[in-house]
């Protein structure tokens, strides 16, 4: 019980103090932080984002954040810089350099190149006086009052400070750019979210012969084999001139059956849907979802402007596609 009670009060603390932490940032959004946006938003080329050890990896994720919102951004190492890496950094960039400390060796090493090369230079420092930050055409303030760590050694609060520093600057210029979320899923295809926002219904609709069709004077009986060999559980039905007359679905054949239909007499346009609900083959996929579910059905016609079919989609296609 008692080792319980210190563990839960380790973690408390550090929560605490780092939520400090965070919180003083607020103070420091003035137009220090407007400067460095603006020279973000200039930049022709990429926001090159640099820094050792822990602010390193704390750089590698700023970079990624940056470049998925809208920020052409990348990470380079500062030691690996120094022999031969400087040669990614062009004049059309930016860079943004972290360290808590401000003095890190192997970011001083390269400032005099930063400069040659006309690169503006932002940096994110724990301490305003130091060398990096009075180098610097624009410092972001992240000191922190304490490092959660009890021995006052690994970087914790001022990490986060760092990181959190990071994703305002990120959000601030998505905004400034009128980044959008069609935008975010053109940079995140492989996602849910890239789906959902990119997927159309011609993406993934049966199309061509694979599409069950019957006209309207065909029997039940032979509808029936048409269902079951495309295997999709339904059929349209076309008229004569081959435009969409209804569907003929499970619910319909259950509807036949519990009417005493005879399946060797009657036909289709006896016994099929009518008004059936349509989809152009240019929606967007979570379209077609939205009308399957605010209409209750689990199939949708794809047709162009003339009621011509171009295919079908399932809810079940719409499932395997990770759109719902």
């Amino acid at each position: 019980m008692e080792q319980r009670q210190s563990l839960i009060n380790s973690a408390l603390r550090t929560i605490r103090i780092e939520h400090q932490a965070i919180g003083a940032l607020a103070e420091r959004i003035d137009d220090t932080f407007v400067r460095a946006c603006q020279l973000m938003l200039a930049c022709d080329g990429r926001i090159v984002v640099t820094g050792m050890g822990k602010s390193g990896h704390i750089a590698r994720k700023i970079a990624a954040t940056l470049s998925s919102t809208g920020s052409p951004a990348m990470f380079v190492h500062p030691a690996e810089a120094s022999h031969g890496d400087l040669g990614m950094i062009t004049a059309k960039d930016v860079v943004l350099a972290l360290s808590n400390s401000g003095t890190t060796e192997e970011l001083i090493n390269i400032l005099p190149l930063f400069k040659r090369k006309g690169v503006p230079f932002i940096t994110m420092t724990g301490n305003p006086d130091s060398v990096l930050a009075l180098s610097a055409d624009v410092n972001l303030d992240t000191r922190v009052d304490e490092e959660a760590c009890p021995l006052g050694q690994a970087p914790t609060s001022s990490t986060t400070a760092t990181l959190v520093m990071g994703d305002a600057l990120a959000m601030a210029l998505l905004e400034a750019k009128g980044f959008t979320q069609e935008d975010f899923a053109f940079s995140h295809p492989g996602g849910r979210l890239g789906r959902r926002l990119l997927l159309k219904v011609a993406d993934i609709m049966h199309g061509g012969d694979a599409i069950p069709r019957v006209q309207e004077n065909t029997l039940l009986k032979d509808a029936l084999y048409e269902i079951s060999s495309k295997g999709l559980g339904m059929t349209t039905v076309v008229d004569d001139n081959g435009q969409l007359a209804g569907v003929f679905t499970d619910g319909d054949l259950r509807r036949a059956l519990d009417a005493g239909r005879d399946i060797l007499k009657t036909r289709m346009q006896d016994v099929m849907s009518r008004n059936s609900k349509t989809v152009k083959a240019q929606a967007l996929a979570t379209e077609a979802a939205k009308l399957m579910e605010d209409n209750r059905v689990y199939t949708l016609v794809v047709t162009d402007d003339e009621l011509r079919m171009n295919g079908i989609i399932r809810m079940h296609d719409l499932l395997q596609a990770n759109v719902i």
